[in-house]
């Protein structure tokens, strides 16, 4: 399982456990904080009205049929009440009186129960002995939601305990709340929890973001393509990334000198056993014309070991170059003629016709000196495999993600063995007109500007004989 999905996964199960927990607790709980708080302002109606009650008794003013007219008026009275999103259309209290031995004086829905014995009710049995009085009962035992909620105040006249008035409340509209809220608050979570999951989601690909670049870059490395180092935060992640990059350059160092001295050596036997041989002909006596020759293979073969130190070094700097230090617009057209300028006299020499297809206006974000390094040497491949009297034809296309540069010549196609280590250093053909190879690194050159511009270097086989050399290079720089 990749880091970021055990990321997202650990978060998710956190997350879904600390969130389910108190919202599973206040799904539990709602109706008691509505029955809370509806209790609250029963009390104080309670003993608001006990209060009413005890001052009428001791004046001798109490009558029951005067609080019977008064809510009989109340429970009749239209009601058109919006309390949000509740529509109240009655008044729901129920109010009794009963006296210091529990029996009812006064019953606002029910006057039947006058005389009735209501001590076995908790409301009244506790406030008759000091205590709160409060109960919920089942008008329907066999509904559930017909519940009531009493509660009980004591009547005092004269200090003495003369009664208790009990007010109940039918938690009809508690229900009716509830049924409201639940499915809102079941909403606010279901949202809640999917902008989690989402954020965590995107939190989880914000962390791994850098061990991804680092990774790829990492693959990229090892495959041996061009890699450019990710640009890293400063965290933790952003310190290994930059000490991973130190090692591998170190140890990209070591193999690199050492492949460096192995191939140098390699390639510079052969010219100095030729040198060292013509030297030992030398001290003999031979006749002057073959000293000339021995000369002239001694100057020719130190050339040859100039021009491979020179290229080495010249590649050994490109090599060594992790991204371009300098990016600007090339004039295509005005690079390829330059070069071909360059090499008129060896045009001349083998009586080319040089045909160019350029528009005049494409231009390539790049290092100027490196991309004339690239053609050039495109260019004089062409030049060296192609017949006398031949045709070189260089052209170019462009769309809008790559500009191509395309070189055909008119010599001899490449051997199908050779396609596959064309690019590699000190690789090099036979030129069909002198049967001496090159220093192997002119190609190997072109593949390393092309990736290091992030492009890429092909060469095919033409069907009409010759071949055919495609630069390819981005548009814009990444």
């Amino acid at each position: 399982m990749k880091l970021g999905l055990r990321i997202f996964g650990c978060y998710l199960v956190i997350f879904c456990v600390c969130f389910a927990v108190p919202v599973g607790w206040m799904l539990d709980t709602l109706r008691t904080r509505y029955l809370e708080g509806v209790e609250d302002p029963l009390v104080d109606q309670a003993h608001i009205l006990a209060g009413v009650v005890g001052r009428m008794m001791a004046d001798g003013r109490f009558d029951a049929a005067r609080f019977y007219e008064t809510f009989d008026a109340v429970y009749n009275r239209p009601l058109d009440v919006r309390i949000y999103h509740l529509a109240k259309t009655v008044v729901d209290p129920v109010v009794y009186i009963t006296d210091a031995k529990g029996k009812v004086l006064f019953h606002s829905r029910d006057p039947d129960q006058v005389g009735a014995d209501y001590r076995r009710w908790r409301d009244v049995s506790l406030t008759l002995d000091g205590a709160y009085g409060a109960r919920t009962t089942l008008a329907d035992p066999a509904d559930p939601t017909s519940s009531m909620l009493v509660v009980a105040a004591p009547i005092m006249v004269d200090g003495a305990l003369a009664g208790v008035l009990s007010v109940g409340k039918p938690t009809t509209n508690i229900n009716s709340f509830l049924k409201l809220a639940k499915p809102r608050m079941i909403q606010v979570a279901t949202l809640a929890v999917v902008m989690a999951v989402a954020l965590g989601y995107l939190v989880a690909l914000w962390i791994t973001r850098p061990i991804k670049r680092m990774t790829d870059y990492a693959l990229a490395v090892s495959d041996g393509r061009q890699a450019f180092f990710p640009r890293l935060d400063r965290t933790e992640i952003g310190t290994m990334g930059r000490a991973l990059q130190k090692m591998q350059a170190s140890l990209e160092g070591k193999a690199y000198v050492e492949r460096y001295v192995q191939q140098l050596t390699h390639e510079l036997k052969s010219p100095l056993s030729a040198i060292r041989a013509s030297a030992e002909l030398l001290e003999e006596a031979v006749p002057p014309e073959r000293r000339r020759r021995f000369l002239t293979h001694i100057h020719t073969e130190a050339g040859r070991i100039s021009d491979i130190v020179e290229r080495m070094l010249t590649l050994s700097a490109l090599e060594n170059q992790p991204h371009l230090t300098k990016c600007e617009k090339v004039d295509l057209f005005g690079l390829v003629r330059d070069v071909i300028e360059s090499k008129q006299s060896m045009i001349m020499a083998k009586n080319l016709s040089v045909m160019i297809d350029i528009d005049a206006t494409t231009r390539i974000a790049g290092d100027a000196f490196w991309l004339r390094q690239a053609v050039a040497n495109l260019i004089q491949n062409a030049i060296d495999f192609s017949r006398p009297g031949g045709v070189m034809a260089i052209g170019s296309t462009a769309d809008d993600h790559a500009i191509r540069l395309r070189i055909d010549d008119s010599g001899t196609t490449i051997p199908d063995y050779a396609l596959e280590k064309i690019f590699d250093k000190f690789y090099s053909l036979k030129r069909p007109d002198s049967g001496r190879k090159s220093t192997g690194l002119g190609l190997n050159l072109v593949k390393q500007v092309a990736t290091l511009h992030g492009g890429d270097i092909i060469l095919q086989n033409r069907s009409s004989g010759g071949v055919r050399a495609v630069l390819t290079l981005p548009t814009k720089r990444r």
